[in-house]
């Protein structure tokens, strides 16, 4: 029997009816599985999406108030660049990740639950410690070489203050692989996610992006995820909910993936191989050559394909920089002085992953990390703007630096 894997968009199925048009639609199906070896094998995965527990099996949700939030926008979601360029200062927090994210700990009344990489700022341990003392459950779930393990050394020491303060953390049962996520469940019915360490250098030097959603029905997916990692279910072994793993948010297909035990890459390769119209990403680490040949292989079918890849990493022998480049498909080197840290793919102006996953095998096959995949034209557009900012700060391949066989 064939294993299948999920998939959110089936956008060729959208397509074979009608003749190409010059605008891409937004994609409003279910998510389908589609087999190991892609169609036509096509099942889809349920008739209803994501189905919480019955009321009484639920844990106590704190509902989101009827009127947003200071900080909230009117939507369903909110999304946050960093701006290394403007808000570049640790001393001054004002219209940074931090100070937003300062914010939910602050109005959080139940339950914070954390599963993030690492951590060194000391105003977020404050009002992380502030929120336990007036009775929030504050738990973080860490990496540990990049967690607990260097937590004593200079300018870090915030896991230790958590602890010391009644926090409980734990790390990833010390495995070599990563704990690589960077999400966060507030009053299980808000979920922060993306590429964003909650550090300096994540906040005030990197490129980085993060996403809200408000929706109990994508926080449970994320919360089930945490309780796996809180009790060490981790690696390719873990349990896979992947067809109960997406939601229909006010007519918007979302759907999350964890690696390993979700087989990421393959379903973003099959996202790739739908695209119609245009594929940009952004990339800190891009090893994957089955994900770069598809990219070449929409290019050649006349697809739009271009990206930036982060300097340093792109320069090393497993960079799929030289792939694209000497097929044609035009990419760039990042700006930053620091990093471009983004994990992004936008597809046909609608359909935007992102999350903690770089395109490697190690963060498809060992690595703990999530993405969510979302098809909405609005939040693409936020997606592209900021895409748009980094490629025009990106640098060209120097001439003579790769040598095309």
């Amino acid at each position: 029997m064939k294993k299948i894997f999920p998939l959110l968009f089936l956008l060729s199925f959208l397509f074979a009816a009608c003749e190409p048009v010059d605008v891409p639609q937004p994609v409003t199906q279910i998510p389908f599985f589609v087999s190991e070896t892609p169609l036509p094998l096509i099942i889809p995965v349920t008739n209803t999406p994501i189905i919480l527990p019955p009321e009484n099996e639920l844990p106590i949700i704190v509902p989101v108030t009827e009127t947003p939030l200071p900080f909230m926008t009117a939507n369903w979601w909110d999304v946050y660049f960093t701006d290394p360029l403007n808000l570049n200062n640790p001393e001054n927090p004002s219209g940074s990740i931090e100070e937003k994210l300062i914010q939910f700990i602050n109005t959080a009344q139940a339950s914070i639950h954390i599963a993030s990489f690492e951590f060194n700022l000391p105003r977020v341990a404050d009002a992380l410690i502030a929120a336990k003392a007036r009775g929030v459950d504050v738990r973080w779930v860490t990496d540990d070489e990049n967690g607990l393990d260097i937590d004593a050394q200079p300018g870090r020491g915030q896991f230790t203050r958590l602890i010391q303060n009644g926090v409980e953390v734990k790390d990833d049962a010390g495995r070599s692989a990563l704990m690589h996520n960077k999400f966060w469940i507030f009053d299980k019915n808000i979920t922060w996610t993306g590429s964003t360490n909650i550090t300096v250098n994540g906040i005030y030097k990197q490129n980085n992006n993060v996403i809200v959603i408000y929706s109990p029905e994508v926080a449970y997916i994320y919360e089930r995820e945490w309780e796996e990692l809180w009790s060490a279910q981790l690696g390719p072994r873990a349990p896979s909910a992947v067809s109960n793993q997406w939601a229909i948010l006010e007519g918007t297909p979302a759907q999350v993936l964890f690696s390993p035990e979700d087989h990421v890459v393959n379903n973003i390769i099959a996202l790739v191989n739908d695209a119609k119209f245009n594929i940009r990403f952004l990339a800190f680490s891009f090893t994957d050559y089955p994900l770069a040949q598809a990219m070449i292989d929409r290019a050649r079918a006349g697809v739009d394909a271009q990206g930036v890849f982060e300097t340093f990493g792109s320069s090393s022998d497993g960079s799929e920089l030289k792939t694209l480049w000497c097929a044609g498909v035009p990419v760039r080197q990042d700006g930053n002085s620091s990093f471009l840290h983004d994990k992004v793919i936008i597809i046909d102006n609608s359909i935007v992953v992102t999350g903690s996953l770089n395109f490697s095998s190690s963060a498809d096959e060992s690595n703990e990390e999530n993405i969510i995949i979302i098809d909405n034209a609005e939040i693409a557009a936020l997606y592209l703007q900021e895409y748009q900012k980094i490629w025009g700060m990106a640098n060209e391949v120097e001439a003579g630096a790769i040598t095309c066989q």
